[in-house]
């Protein structure tokens, strides 16, 4: 769909998929983080904190597959493998032969974790010959993003359990493959541990159970930002067919990543969706490309997002070196603010800068979330505890597609319209060669020219 026809093109083709605006961290009735007329407190247990071992149990050999052998998906296998004892990698799956041998080399000198030729598969039908096999009980998911939908609804009719990194769609069609998805994950019993490792992190859980019990009151606004220096880039070169330049430079295309108010700051979005209990009832804002040197995405972001009651969210990102940094996330209650990042800096005050709270770093050490969130997998699968992140994960991912479409168009977006909305970027056949409807440089421009 184009752009600027996604207010005309949206359709109500979302039946039975939830459209509210509540989630269900808590009753609706809740004030201070308590129900209505209780006093009791929530305990981290009851709001689902997990355990934070410091490395997961033993058990039977747990053999994994990764789907997505560039940086990040040899990060997550490194992890994976680092969670705990008697695991492993068998296989893997990639369109890039480059990229799987360096991938294959540090594993294997890492780890002496050695995959067999006869095990690692190249195309873009790859993921389903690494499904196929019934030794694998663990799939990382960590393609470009517009692959995710497809390779979790895939994953989960196989019955593995999964690791899907953040975020899990580019478009509202991609979001409702992964809710569906998600619901029949519930019902298999299986663990799905999403990659928005901020949920991950000791110091977030213990600031999460402090404003659900009622730290700084009802919870008034928020707001999320991401704004750093430029990011990454590859140029073309004259051997790459359209697609793969796109795939290999896949974080500035923006069918493949959905921007980078998708990518990164859905890092701080997802906090804010967490804490504050609710999805936004639309979004206006506006953003635009200063200074990317390729691709298709913006540069920076500024997003107004509108709840209930008044309630609010100020988004931000921005790549741009020379501009002022901020990576964090606040969350505005009644009667003080929590601070939110990771940087170790994590405390709760009034409005008067006194401490309510702080977290005790010397006494607590966080682990890396990175590492905590793949002992979180391991854990879950052996002691039977099964975890579901995926619908959370989907929902933030849909409030930070609702805050890009607002800012391509220049309108104000409901959450009804984007959830029942039909747009879906991307070729709907993949394969190596021209991409047409691809444009180098041909960014959204929202509104119309004076008259």
């Amino acid at each position: 769909m184009k752009r600027r026809n996604f207010l005309a093109g949206s359709a109500l083709i979302g039946a039975g998929i939830p459209l509210g605006l509540t989630t269900t961290i808590l009753p609706s009735c809740s004030v201070d983080g308590q129900s209505k007329g209780s006093s009791r407190r929530y305990t981290p247990e009851e709001l689902g904190m997990y355990s934070f071992v410091d490395i997961a149990p033993d058990g039977k050999p747990l053999k994994a597959a990764l789907i997505g052998c560039g940086d990040r998906g040899t990060g997550a296998a490194i992890q994976f493998l680092e969670a705990g004892p008697n695991v492993s990698i068998i296989a893997l799956a990639d369109i890039f032969p480059d990229r799987m041998t360096t991938c294959r080399n540090v594993l294997s000198e890492k780890f002496n974790n050695n995959v067999p030729d006869a095990n690692c598969f190249f195309g873009f039908d790859a993921y389903k010959k690494v499904l196929a096999m019934p030794d694998v009980e663990v799939v990382l998911l960590c393609t470009p993003t517009h692959f995710r939908p497809e390779h979790f609804k895939a994953a989960v009719e196989a019955g593995k359990h999964i690791f899907m990194e953040k975020p899990c769609a580019v478009d509202p069609t991609g979001i409702r493959t992964v809710i569906a998805a998600s619901k029949v994950a519930t019902g298999k019993g299986l663990t799905i541990i999403t990659g928005n490792q901020r949920r991950h992190r000791r110091d977030y859980w213990e600031a999460f159970v402090q404003v659900r019990n009622g730290i700084i009151g009802e919870l008034v606004g928020a707001s999320a930002h991401w704004d750093q220096g430029a990011w990454w880039n590859k140029f073309k070169r004259p051997e790459w067919s359209d697609m793969e330049y796109c795939i290999r430079n896949w974080f500035n295309i923006k069918w493949l990543s959905g921007d980078h108010i998708l990518d990164q700051a859905i890092h701080n979005i997802d906090i804010v969706t967490w804490f504050m209990g609710e999805r936004p009832a639309r979004a206006a804002g506006f953003g635009g490309r200063a200074r990317r040197l390729t691709g298709d995405i913006f540069d920076f972001f500024s997003v107004d997002y509108y709840y209930a009651n008044d309630k609010r969210m100020l988004a931000t990102a921005r790549q741009i070196d020379g501009c002022e940094g901020n990576v964090s996330e606040q969350v505005l209650g009644a009667k003080g603010i929590a601070q939110l990042n990771d940087r170790g800096e994590m405390k709760i005050v009034d409005y008067n800068g006194n401490i309510l709270w702080q977290y005790d770093y010397a006494g607590k050490p966080v682990k890396n979330p990175y590492q905590q969130e793949h002992i979180h997998l391991v854990e879950s699968i052996r002691l039977n505890k099964k975890i579901n992140q995926a619908e959370d994960l989907a929902y933030s991912t849909q409030v930070a597609i609702l805050g890009r479409e607002a800012a391509y168009t220049g309108k104000a977006i409901t959450w009804e319209e984007i959830m029942a909305s039909n747009l879906r970027y991307g070729p709907e056949h993949y394969e190596m060669g021209a991409l047409p409807d691809y444009h180098e440089g041909q960014v959204s421009i929202p509104g119309r020219n004076p008259e």
